[in-house]
């Protein structure tokens, strides 16, 4: 097992923890922006993603990834697109009930990566928009960067 610890039910509750008030470019820009300062201060080898749809609204290759981070991302934005979930809760889930994730989704491993690294963005209403992603680090490092900073993110809106 490679992802530690974490089970299924924790990776949900991470999952409704980060719902968005509403979902839009500008907001997808303005996350965007806050991960890439979050991982720049913190000096992160990362590629960051965020979606709407299969569109990617906001693009930023920091200093340390590579193209093949690009790869992952897409692997893992399809995970979320296919499931409306974490790319990390459905390894995790598998791994739980002791099943193949691509063979009972139907897909390939060559296409999908049901790592780490993948957020779903929904709004409050309980709709899915689209995918925050992160790939450069260990699966689970993905995985939590995305998910503290997308917390932050939105404490910061109740701030405000």
């Amino acid at each position: 097992m490679t992802t530690g610890d974490l089970r299924s039910a924790e990776l949900l509750a991470q999952e409704a923890a980060v719902v968005l008030p509403e979902f839009n470019n500008a907001i997808a820009f303005a996350i965007g922006t806050f991960l890439t300062n979050a991982a720049l201060a913190r000096a992160l080898p990362i590629a960051i993603e965020i979606r709407l749809g299969e569109w990617t609204i906001y693009k930023a290759a920091l200093s340390g990834s590579a193209i093949k981070n690009d790869g992952w991302i897409a692997r893992k934005a399809r995970v979320v697109e296919l499931t409306h979930h974490s790319s990390l809760y459905e390894r995790v889930k598998a791994e739980e009930d002791g099943a193949d994730w691509y063979l009972k989704h139907g897909v390939s491993e060559t296409t999908h990566a049901a790592y780490g690294g993948g957020i779903p963005l929904i709004d409050r209403d309980g709709e899915f928009h689209g995918a925050l992603l992160v790939s450069g680090l260990p699966q689970v490092e993905d995985h939590n960067f995305a998910i503290e900073t997308l917390k932050s993110y939105l404490a910061q809106l109740h701030r405000n």
